[in-house]
């Protein structure tokens, strides 16, 4: 057997370039979906799990991780980050390759699926605008199961992508795919779902309170009872925002205004230049390219992208800033570093760090010096502000709590009536009632299901963690907006340490203590 420090250094070499080529073609894939890009990327995808899936090298990980010296604790890590990157891939080589078909083949279809309104092909942007503005109960509601008819288009493969990660964690000594995903990410599933008990606690009544206030304005908006809403008189199909009758709309500020632009404004007042990234993006809606918005960093050495669809709006805007957040921790992480360590310490981490500057566009700080809105007009909106951010942080804790309990129960039986769990779980957290009648997978339309399964928790971790940076910046940095020392700690204490050390040891060395619900509830209080 090689040394330790041969073994990594040969793994990394084999990994490498599989990763960076893996990375251009789901690049590709999602920006110009083909059957071609679908099939390069599909070999892609199956050269770096053969590597993954190789006995012989995974036994030596796992054997250099029992002797590795604990002095040595950079090359401890990276057989840790190894360890859990092979880990999943130890299963046959028929079921890996039917996994990998069957993901690849439903990210293309939602990658090319345009929603039918009347014979109209309506992309997510344009359904999003009639749920935003319309007044017709008819047009709002076809625009509703417009989102949802992809969720018809791939159930039945989602199904069958859970019973064969199923069948891959249970040979691999796991109850089920859940948590083989959840062990193998660092994440403990009791302190998971202790978490998610401690943030139903604190948002169960202030969610019901503000949720009873929106639907009275909705029904009065549109000229009947409370009873009668269901999931078209909001804004967001999902419910995953608040409505506009539900907060301070802002969109005017941003009608005329370049998202780009002030992407820019916001970082350069850090002192941190997102230019790079944004030369190598896209950013705007076409046929053949993903609805979605995501972040990659392409080869750990400076290719990061942002993909996004942006029209003129508050959503697309906290989008940017959002990815671009995201963007930013790749590109500051310390290139000295070895490779294996150049990525955030955790995918909750890179979230958390991406909510953080989400939140900006409600911010009146960032409103008057970024946007240049009128000091005393922002002054005014103050109270308001603030309470759209607070519905804002209910809102997406409540929708997180369904997926994650959707997708325990998902692994724990993919034969159940799922349909009607789905909606059992969006009235019992959302308060959003079902449909009359309905029996759709309208589960099935959410794209995680799919190609990033048991990731929903990290946004609920992240959200945490912003809560916990914001505490932090507030009291070591002045704040966010315009203050380079908050620019200079995010890089310090959370970008340039990459995945070298473990997330929980990450969050207490920028916060100065664990991760916690505690400041999230504090931003709760009205």
């Amino acid at each position: 057997m090689p040394s330790t420090t041969d073994l990594v250094a040969d793994v990394e070499a084999r990994l490498r370039p599989l990763e960076v080529a893996l990375a251009h073609a789901w690049w590709t894939s999602n920006t110009d979906s083909s059957p071609e890009t679908e099939a390069r990327r599909l070999h892609a995808e199956l050269a770096r799990r053969e590597l993954l899936a190789d006995p012989t090298v995974f036994a030596d990980i796992c054997d250099a991780r029992e002797h590795t010296d604990h002095d040595e604790p950079l090359v401890q890590r990276q057989l840790h980050l190894l360890h859990d990157a092979f880990a999943p891939h130890q299963i046959p080589e028929d079921l890996r390759r039917t996994m990998v078909e069957l993901e690849t083949s439903v990210e293309s279809t939602f990658n090319s699926f345009r929603g039918d309104m009347d014979g109209t092909r309506v992309d997510d942007n344009a359904i999003t605008e009639v749920l935003r503005s319309s007044n017709d109960e008819a047009e709002r509601r076809a625009a509703w199961e417009a989102s949802k008819q992809v969720g018809a288009e791939v159930a039945d493969r989602i199904r069958e992508l859970a019973r064969l990660r199923n069948q891959a964690a249970r040979g691999l000594g796991y109850r089920d795919h859940f948590a083989l995903a959840l062990a193998t990410s660092e994440l403990d599933e009791g302190r998971l779902f202790a978490t998610l008990d401690d943030v139903d606690r604190v948002t169960t009544a202030p969610f019901a309170e503000w949720k009873a206030t929106v639907d009275h304005c909705l029904a009065a908006r549109f000229g009947g009872a409370v009873g009668d809403l269901r999931p078209w008189h909001l804004d967001d199909p999902s419910f995953q925002s608040p409505p506009a009758d539900g907060g301070l709309a802002i969109d005017h500020l941003f009608a005329d205004a370049d998202l780009e632009a002030l992407t820019l404004r916001t970082y350069d007042g850090l002192g941190l230049d997102v230019r790079p990234v944004l030369a190598q993006s896209d950013l705007y809606a076409r046929e053949g390219k993903s609805q979605h918005a995501f972040c990659i960093d392409i080869d750990r050495e400076g290719d990061v992208r942002v993909l996004c669809n942006v029209e003129p709006s508050e959503r697309w805007m906290d989008t940017m800033l959002h990815e671009f957040g995201h963007a930013l921790y790749d590109q500051e992480c310390n290139r000295s570093l070895p490779w294996l360590t150049r990525s955030a310490a955790h995918a909750l981490t890179t979230e958390g760090i991406a909510m953080l500057f989400g939140r900006l566009p409600r911010e009146p700080t960032w409103l008057v010096s970024v946007v240049g809105a009128d000091a005393r007009t922002v002054a005014d909106l103050g109270p308001a502000l603030a309470a759209t951010r607070r519905a804002a942080l209910l809102v997406f804790a409540r929708w997180v709590l369904v997926m994650t309990n959707f997708e325990r129960r998902l692994y724990a039986d993919p034969e159940a009536d799922l349909d009607s769990l789905w909606w059992d779980l969006v009235e019992h957290y959302q308060r959003v009632r079902r449909p009359d009648g309905r029996h759709a997978p309208d589960w099935a339309a959410k794209i995680h299901l799919a190609v990033a399964p048991v990731y929903y928790q990290n946004y609920l971790y992240g959200e945490l963690f912003a809560s916990q940076i914001h505490s932090t910046l507030e009291a070591r940095a002045g704040g966010l907006v315009d203050q380079r020392a908050a620019g200079e700690l995010l890089v310090r204490e959370v970008f340039a340490p990459g995945a070298s050390l473990r997330w929980d040891e990450l969050v207490v060395r920028a916060t100065g203590e664990p991760l916690s619900a505690n400041h999230l509830a504090r931003q709760l209080v009205t």
